[in-house]
């Protein structure tokens, strides 16, 4: 019987791990399954801009939407609730624009490895991060710093 409950709880575990991954996942959209404010922002912020895609996910329990623009040549996703409201902005930027202190935390990090894409990061209209592709051999990886270029003290 012990060996039985130990098969149960493994197949619940993984059930619910399953469950989880499978609702953290993002969903491809169309622009007309939008909600009205989500259109609204999504109107707003991408003149000039041209539109990659939509998609939307359940983040900590929250939906989110998300556009992927393409402004001047780099990329720029910007995430909002069910209200419009933007939460999140990740925006390409050249290694050669950031501040030395940035460049200098994110090729530290990147220890033998190529720094290549780099975004950055705000929530809520505040800066929060640098986050880059990091090329080591055929890994790829990302690593993250903070405005200062210092390390985070949890990733955002």
């Amino acid at each position: 019987m012990h060996l039985h409950k130990k098969l149960v709880l493994s197949v619940v575990v993984t059930g619910l791990a399953t469950l989880s991954a499978i609702q953290a996942q993002e969903k491809k959209l169309k622009r007309e399954e939008l909600p009205p404010a989500v259109e609204k922002t999504v109107a707003q912020q991408s003149k000039g801009a041209a539109i990659r895609g939509f998609s939307t996910e359940l983040e900590d329990g929250k939906r989110l939407y998300e556009v992927e623009l393409v402004v001047s040549g780099h990329g720029k996703d910007i995430s909002m609730d069910e209200k419009g409201n933007i939460v999140e902005v990740e925006e390409e930027v050249s290694i050669e624009s950031l501040p030395s202190g940035v460049k200098d935390g994110l090729t530290k990090a990147a220890g033998s490895g190529t720094v290549g894409k780099v975004e950055s990061i705000t929530k809520n209209g505040k800066l929060v991060a640098y986050e880059a592709v990091v090329k080591t051999g055929t890994k790829h990886s990302e690593i993250q710093v903070g405005p200062d270029g210092k390390k985070l003290a949890h990733p955002e």
